[in-house]
């Protein structure tokens, strides 16, 4: 039996009668589910339907995956010991990472990582439960999707749900801010034993997703920031010693950064350094592009994704016993690499999302799910306001999910314009027709 393409629950009676690769079936199942079109309509830094350039979390996940599948095919050629498969979780299949990039950000709800935080807040302080956009992606494959003969999510493989699993951890732990949900965990942990997965390790290929995640984010957004005149590309900008105190703040507010040596290094140089190199990089391709910015725009992105991408590689993790997917350099980590995407993430963070527009919002987003939240949650009045496909799923199901947590489902489901127009259903003077389909 290949425990990579192992699935959890399909049977004989709802396999494709296709001659297909099971990967394949997963990225069908992916790209054709509900869940997946949804991203279309969620923020990624800005508001979707801020403009036709921004992107949302749909192009996003699109060109994560696009990334992710290049560095694979250029690590199966790189590293010999990827071919002998050794372990099934020291492999790369192209199509695999593909497929759990695609699927990385299904479980963030409406209006981006603001959302996030408002779901857990409401979910914890009542009910003493936890909403973690990682977390809900699983509950979305395993169990909130449908596809055609299965109640049992999408049954993706063992491989590609593994991969998609960048935190192997159980979230009902104590202190725990990060991982999948217990029910879920079971049969993840399942998976993790049948193929001798170390603790606390995740796959190569989960490993390739996340760093491809970060790559896409530093280079992306920043983009999207320049077009939108938020990122200045002129000196008083970069050389403003507020912008540079803010990353600084940014970087060491930042608890995941604790492997990256940044006591080793003067970080206020640094982050001076790659800002000022930044912008000396966009002045001359400024000038090779003609005094064009949307080329610039362009060409300067795709060399920091070239730049990230080659640099991609895997070493041995000692401390875990495991190996590492990270930026690698005359075969040890690049860490300066490292710290320099770091830095131009929180570059992009400090410039779009403490934007005091972006800020309001977010507030007005916050008022908006925390509305919405009170009008669902209590039961008797809460089921008569949500549409009858979800209150289905829900009776047959509430024996294992409290009301709460369905509640949650059902905003976290929402894109950023449906969200605002059940808000203007119920709380604005007029909005829209009785007679319009949910």
């Amino acid at each position: 039996m290949d425990l990579r393409k192992l699935r959890l629950n399909d049977t004989t009676a709802t396999k494709s009668s296709e001659e297909r690769d099971e990967y394949e079936k997963d990225y069908a199942r992916l790209i054709q589910s509900p869940a997946f079109r949804r991203l279309q309509g969620k923020s990624q830094v800005f508001g979707a339907g801020s403009g036709d350039y921004y992107r949302t979390r749909l192009t996003h996940s699109l060109e994560v995956s696009q990334i992710a599948r290049e560095v694979a095919r250029k690590m199966g050629k790189l590293y010999p010991f990827l071919g002998r498969k050794e372990h099934p979780g020291l492999m790369i299949d192209p199509a695999v990472v593909e497929c759990a990039s695609l699927a990385h950000d299904l479980g963030h709800p409406p209006f981006g990582h603001k959302g996030e935080d408002v779901l857990n807040r409401l979910l914890a302080v009542v009910h003493g439960m936890a909403y973690e956009g990682n977390a809900q992606n699983f509950r979305i494959l395993m169990f909130l999707e449908k596809r055609a003969g299965s109640g049992s999510g999408l049954d993706l493989t063992a491989a590609v749900l593994l991969a998609i699993n960048k935190y192997p951890y159980n979230l009902d732990e104590p202190g725990r801010i990060k991982g999948v949900y217990g029910k879920e965990w079971q049969e993840i942990a399942m998976l993790r034993d049948h193929w001798g997965m170390p603790e606390g390790c995740s796959t190569l290929e989960a490993q390739l997703m996340d760093l491809s995640d970060d790559i896409a984010y530093s280079t992306h957004d920043i983009e999207d920031g320049i077009r939108a005149g938020k990122i200045q590309m002129n000196r008083t900008f970069f050389e403003d010693p507020r912008l540079v105190d803010n990353v600084i703040q940014e970087i060491v507010d930042d608890h995941g950064n604790g492997d990256m040596g940044w006591d080793q290094v003067d970080m206020k140089a640094m982050v001076k350094q790659v800002l000022i190199s930044f912008l000396e990089q966009w002045e001359t391709i400024y000038k090779e592009c003609g005094q064009e910015s949307s080329r610039t725009r362009r060409e300067i992105k795709a060399r920091w994704v070239s730049l990230f991408a080659h640099q991609v590689g895997i070493i041995d993790d000692p401390k875990k016993g495991w190996k590492r997917v990270t930026f690698v350099r005359d075969g040890q980590e690049d860490v300066h690499l490292l710290r320099t995407m770091e830095i131009l993430k929180k570059l992009a963070w400090v410039t779009l999302i403490k934007d005091f527009r972006v800020q309001r919002l977010q507030k007005r987003s916050e008022i908006m799910i925390q509305r919405l939240w009170t009008s669902f949650i209590e039961y008797e009045t809460g089921r008569l306001i949500i549409p009858p496909d979800w209150m289905e799923n829900y009776e047959q199901h509430k024996s294992k999910w409290p009301w709460p947590r369905f509640v949650a489902d059902y905003i976290s489901g929402m894109t950023d314009a449906y969200a605002e127009k059940v808000y203007a259903e119920m709380f604005a003077s007029k909005s829209g027709s009785i007679y319009e389909m949910d």
